[in-house]
C-alpha cells in the first residue's frame, strides 16, 4: 500500500546537509507515513554515491544537471503523482526537525481539504529562538513578499493562519491540486517559484496555510553560497540575477496595476542603490548579472514565461 507522503528532498552539492536532513527525519518522524525521494541536480561531488551508500532503501532521481530548484524539484513531484501518493512534502536539504513534523503537517491536510498546502513555523538553525520564515503576506502596494517572523505564542500554536504564499524551504502539497494547476513554474528556476505556485493555487480556488504549531530548521542559504568566497562575497553573484528576474515577473502577473507607480518608486530605489553599491564596491559580477535580472524581467514576454500550454 502507497504511504500517504511523498518527502522530496533536492540535493545540488551538498551531501553532508542532505545525510544530516535525513537522519534528523529518520529520528523523529514516523517513517510508516513517508518515502523519501531524493532527487539529484548534477551534482558534481559524488553525493549520489554518499548517499546511496549511507540511505540504499530511499527512492533516488538523477538529474543529469542543474535543473534548478523549481524542475528539480518537478521530476520528484511528478514520480509522487504517478506513483499515487496523496501528498507531496517539498523540504529542503539545510533542515533539520526535532519532533514529529510530518504527522502534524499530514493531519492538517487531512482535516483542511480547503488547504491545498501548508508549511510550518521555520526557526534559524544558528538561532532557534528565531523564526527564518512564517506565515507568507504579499505587501500590494509596495509589491513586496514579507514573511511574518512572529515567534507564535500559545494560543497561536492552537490555530493556524490562512496565508498568502508558503515556502518551498519545507511545504506539503495535495497532489490533487497539482494536478489540476500544475507543478513549480520551471522558467522560475529559482526563486519566487514558491510564491507564484502558492497564487496559482489560490486563484484556482485553494487556501495555503502556515501552522505554527509545526517546528523546524533552517541553515538558509546553502546551496546559493560560492564554495570559496571570493572578492565579491560568499554569495553567488547569479543569485541576484534570479532574485530581480523573478521579482519583476511575479509583479507583472500578480501585482496590482493600480499600485504599479509606487511599485516603482520603491523597487526601483532598492534596486538603484544595489545596482550603486555593487559599482562602488567593484563587485563587477554581482552588477552585471542584476542588471540581466532587471533587464529579462521587464522586457521577456509573458508568453515566454507562462505558455498556454504550461
Amino acid at each position: 500500500m502507497v504511504k500517504p507522503v511523498a518527502l522530496i528532498l533536492l540535493n545540488w552539492n551538498t551531501p553532508e546537509h542532505t545525510v544530516n536532513c535525513i537522519s534528523s527525519l529518520k529520528q523523529y518522524c514516523d517513517e510508516t507515513l513517508f518515502d523519501i525521494i531524493v532527487a539529484d541536480n548534477g551534482s558534481t561531488d559524488d553525493s549520489l554515491a554518499i548517499l546511496k551508500a549511507r540511505f540504499p532503501a530511499l527512492i533516488f532521481i538523477e538529474n543529469m544537471e542543474n535543473l534548478g530548484f523549481a524542475e528539480g524539484n518537478n521530476r520528484g513531484l511528478i514520480y509522487s503523482i504517478e506513483k499515487g501518493y496523496t501528498y507531496s512534502l517539498v523540504m529542503n536539504t539545510d533542515t533539520l526537525v526535532d519532533n514529529a513534523l510530518v504527522s502534524g503537517l499530514l493531519l492538517h491536510m487531512d482535516t483542511h481539504p480547503e488547504a491545498a498546502a501548508v508549511q510550518p513555523a521555520i526557526y534559524w538553525m544558528h538561532d532557534k529562538s528565531k523564526i527564518w520564515n512564517g506565515e507568507g503576506k504579499f505587501n500590494r502596494l509596495l509589491g513586496k513578499t514579507i514573511s511574518d517572523t512572529t515567534v507564535p505564542d500559545e494560543a497561536a500554536l492552537n490555530s493556524y493562519k490562512v496565508a498568502e504564499w508558503v515556502t518551498g524551504c519545507c511545504m506539503l502539497i495535495r497532489n490533487q491540486a497539482l494536478t489540476k494547476c500544475g507543478l513549480f513554474n520551471k522558467r522560475f528556476f529559482l526563486y519566487y517559484e514558491d510564491v507564484e505556485l502558492s497564487f496559482r493555487l489560490r486563484d484556482a480556488g485553494f487556501e495555503v496555510h502556515y501552522l505554527p504549531s509545526g517546528k523546524m530548521y533552517h541553515e538558509a542559504g546553502v546551496s546559493a553560497k560560492v564554495s570559496a568566497p571570493k572578492k565579491e562575497g560568499i554569495l553567488s553573484p547569479v543569485i541576484h540575477y534570479y532574485i530581480s528576474r523573478n521579482h519583476i515577473w511575479f509583479l507583472r502577473k500578480y501585482g496590482n496595476p493600480v499600485y504599479y507607480p509606487v511599485n516603482l518608486i520603491y523597487n526601483g530605489f532598492y534596486y538603484l542603490a544595489l545596482l550603486a553599491y555593487f559599482i562602488l564596491r567593484r563587485r563587477n559580477e554581482k552588477a552585471q548579472f542584476l542588471i540581466k535580472g532587471l533587464k529579462e524581467g521587464i522586457f521577456t514576454s509573458k508568453n515566454l514565461i507562462w505558455p498556454q500550454n504550461n
